[in-house]
């Protein structure tokens, strides 16, 4: 039997056994059984049914665990992770790729662009954000522009226009 062939390893289309998903993920074999018994990461390409199945996971579905454990990791309760990927299911996040996460340890944020970051755990629920490099700058030009007209245009009251030393 040719090495491809080996009932022991399986790689690309055919998927990868449990074992192999555990190292690719970073994680243990009890997590990876209790999250697909409870149906937070299901094996894509094939389940255990019955005796002497084994569970194929696709390229995808490692990625999924990798982000778990990074979210766990982070601090983010199992709970909200589960909330997290059902958010990212029923709209139909496409390919992992192009979604970033955020988490404050707490709740899991998408940004979808650098304008659109939702709340995963309130339904997708749209955040506000400021950038504060963005602010800095538009305060420090708009200080310049005005201390610079306050000095072509002295002002009656001599307090005006004055930096205070201290």
């Amino acid at each position: 039997m040719a090495a491809a062939e080996s009932p022991s390893r399986h790689h690309g289309a055919d998927g990868y056994r449990g074992p192999v998903a555990c190292v690719a993920a970073g994680i243990t074999y009890r997590q990876l059984d209790y999250w697909a018994r409870t149906k937070l990461v299901s094996p894509s390409i094939r389940s255990a049914e019955g005796s002497g199945t084994k569970r194929l996971y696709s390229f995808r579905d490692i990625v999924v665990l990798k982000v778990i454990k990074r979210l766990l990791d982070a601090g983010v309760s199992l709970q909200n992770i589960r909330k997290a990927v059902d958010v990212l299911r029923a709209h139909g996040a496409g390919d992992l790729s192009e979604i970033t996460l955020i988490s404050d340890g707490t709740t899991v944020y998408q940004c979808r662009s650098p304008e659109e970051v939702v709340d995963l755990l309130k339904g997708g629920q749209g955040v506000f954000g400021i950038a504060l490099a963005g602010a800095v700058r538009e305060v420090e030009g708009s200080v310049t522009v005005l201390a610079a007209k306050e000095t072509a245009a002295p002002s009656a009251d001599p307090g005006v226009g004055r930096r205070a030393s201290g």
